[in-house]
């Protein structure tokens, strides 16, 4: 057991956290009211639809353009390669899957974005292949977010998820570098975005073919305890413990037993106890005053700020942090 591992304490936030956490854009209090102060629905459901009227959320549908896109690019934006910007660490999250990614995982209702589906169908093509948008293309990661953002948006992702299944490696997992040819194994970040991607396909369609290969994949991370390599047991690499938000796609402890625990509550399972290292990784990021801190965040241009600077507390990975450590603590 890593020492990582503490006992059991609790997740509630103190008072003057609750209201601080409160105290934000609606894309992040609708949350907290749900799943932190156990608001009834029509709360948190009346907070939910501010999202598209108030805050980020409404800015950055102003930023969508006529064509159904934002920034004029599906995955970049337009005229980003070639560019200055293009030699630069990092690359803008302005292009459209990024925008998308965002706006679903806020809440946004999918009626507000009625269009937008038909319109991406005809005007947007992927930077690899010139590739029309709802097929996706070779980056598992890319495919999981269109996969999941198809789904809600009601565009036809059949065939898309169908790739799935077909390009899982043998350990189980996915790797984005695997379709040229630079892997056989599989990455945790690229394992994570498909898992979750795939996650969302079925709770939205209610589709459940794609259940035994994301849990084949969920596995290739529980074998790792979510931290370590399988053949050495040493940790995969310093990302594990660095909790960013947005973490676009990078993984972290955090962000897979965000995951986990989605799965949990949506498949009525109890937490796999292997786990519980993770859960331990996240009780020592738990600051004196019950927050959590903005860790290393991924360079390149956005639309705007939606979180702190590396190094303040974060109250978007504070309600993180609380509602996987109040999960864990239940079912304990």
């Amino acid at each position: 057991m890593n020492d990582w591992v503490k006992s059991r304490d609790d997740a509630a936030p103190s008072a003057a956290v609750l209201d601080w956490m409160l105290d934000t854009d609606p894309a992040l209090r609708w949350q907290v009211e749900r799943d932190i102060t156990g608001a009834p629905p029509k709360t948190w459901q009346a907070t939910r639809s501010r999202v598209a009227t108030e805050g980020f959320g409404a800015r950055l549908l102003a930023e969508q353009d006529a064509d159904g896109q934002w920034a004029g690019g599906a995955y970049f934006p337009a005229g980003f390669f070639g560019s200055a910007e293009a030699d630069e660490p990092g690359q803008p999250w302005t292009a459209t899957t990024w925008s998308l990614k965002d706006l679903r995982e806020w809440g946004l209702d999918a009626d507000v974005l009625a269009g937008t589906a038909e319109k991406l169908e005809a005007n947007s093509r992927w930077e690899y292949d010139d590739l029309p948008y709802w097929g996706g293309e070779v980056d598992v990661c890319i495919n999981a977010f269109t996969l999941a953002t198809g789904a809600w948006l009601g565009a036809d992702v059949s065939q898309l998820a169908a790739w799935f299944p077909a390009h899982r490696l043998a350990d189980g997992g996915w790797n984005c570098e695997a379709e040229e040819g630079n892997s056989t194994r599989s990455s945790f970040h690229s394992t994570l975005n498909a898992i979750r991607g795939m996650l969302q396909y079925e709770k939205i369609s209610g589709d459940e073919s794609l259940r035994d290969a994301r849990h084949g994949g969920e596995e290739y991370l529980l074998k790792r305890c979510l931290l370590s390599r399988e053949s050495t047991g040493e940790p995969v690499g310093d990302f594990v413990e660095q909790f960013t938000y947005p973490n676009r796609y990078q993984y972290s402890a955090l962000a897979a037993l965000e995951h986990f625990r989605e799965v949990s509550l949506y498949e009525g399972r109890s937490p796999d106890p292997r786990l519980a290292d993770a859960i331990g990784l996240v009780r020592t990021q738990r600051q004196p005053d019950g927050t959590w801190l903005q860790g290393s965040r991924m360079p390149g241009r956005a639309w705007f700020d939606i979180d702190v600077p590396v190094g303040e507390p974060s109250p978007w990975l504070t309600m993180m942090g609380i509602r996987v450590l109040d999960w864990w603590d239940r079912a304990s």
